[in-house]
């Protein structure tokens, strides 16, 4: 089967969270600022994807004002993004491009020193769609060798992103993930066993994603993105037994007015008293033990 439209179907496994916990709780920092689409970078032109300038159009120079909205991540987004989780002891998976690592190593020592799990978001931050197969292979092992020197292990999460027909192949022919998450097809995890080896896949979200926040189809300001991400956590915590995704960028989330609506959130996910808030390996390891691969169809359930 090459698409599977069916999943769990009406009847999910029950996942055991920790503690009785109604629902998994990730939060997602992506780090990807210096490694997006510049002509310093040896691409075509400058990036045109996820800024304040929606709609912009790509040029075959410098663009210098979206270079200045990517550093702004880098610089003051992604300290603040680091206070608020810090301040509230809680955990976050930083889905990290390698290149965007190397160049700024002081950001990589806080994700570590926080006790984060810093996933790999790939080499680069650019779109693999048309990246020729071999192109992208020797991309996922120099970004897993870089990020292995920049941080002392080799990353366990995987999450291109901007994927290719081939990537989920790829990286399962890679073999030593423990999780892929480039799908956004469920609200738990899941077994692909479509390449050969039982690859988990830990779906990502789209919708509780702060890209929403620089979309012609998202939020206008952050009261909006707390209202969503409220009302998503409150409707899964009805239901029971699921897992939920919060996708931020440091460029974006850290902006102060949306980080002053995500503390919001913070908060009020603490209060419930109904959430596992987990790194995004933390789950996955707690998958493969509640619910491991066992061959056959219906072995994820």
């Amino acid at each position: 089967m090459i698409r599977d439209l069916v999943g769990y179907g009406s009847t999910p496994p029950d996942p055991r969270w920790p503690g009785g916990a109604r629902v998994a709780v990730q939060f997602v920092v992506n780090y990807e600022e210096g490694a997006e689409n510049s002509v310093l970078n040896g691409d075509a032109g400058s990036e045109a994807f996820l800024s304040e300038m929606v709609g912009a159009a790509s040029h075959p120079a410098r663009a210098m004002a979206m270079e200045s909205l990517y550093e702004y991540g880098s610089r003051a987004g992604f300290w603040r993004l680091h206070r608020l989780f810090a301040e509230r002891d809680l955990p976050v998976t930083v889905f990290g491009v390698a290149r965007a690592m190397e160049m700024n190593p002081a950001a990589v020592q806080a994700m570590l020193a926080a006790g984060w799990e810093v996933a790999s978001h790939g080499l680069r931050w650019i779109d693999y769609q048309y990246v020729p197969e071999e192109v992208e292979r020797d991309h996922i092992a120099k970004a897993v060798a870089l990020h292995e020197r920049l941080t002392g292990a080799r990353p366990l999460g995987w999450y291109q992103g901007r994927t290719s027909p081939n990537t989920a192949r790829l990286v399962a022919e890679e073999g030593g993930f423990a999780y892929d998450a480039d799908s956004y097809a469920d609200d738990l995890p899941y077994w692909d066993i479509r390449f050969g080896r039982p690859q988990l896949v830990v779906p990502y979200t789209l919708d509780v994603n702060d890209m929403k926040m620089v979309a012609l189809n998202g939020f206008t300001e952050g009261e909006q993105f707390f209202r969503h991400m409220r009302d998503t956590f409150d409707q899964l915590c009805e239901e029971g037994g699921r897992m939920m995704s919060v996708g931020l960028h440091a460029r974006i989330a850290g902006k102060p007015g949306r980080a002053r609506w995500l503390a919001r959130f913070l908060d009020h996910v603490l209060a419930s008293g109904d959430a596992w808030v987990a790194r995004r390996i933390d789950i996955a390891r707690h998958w493969m033990e509640v619910h491991p691969y066992q061959g056959g169809a219906d072995a994820d359930q």
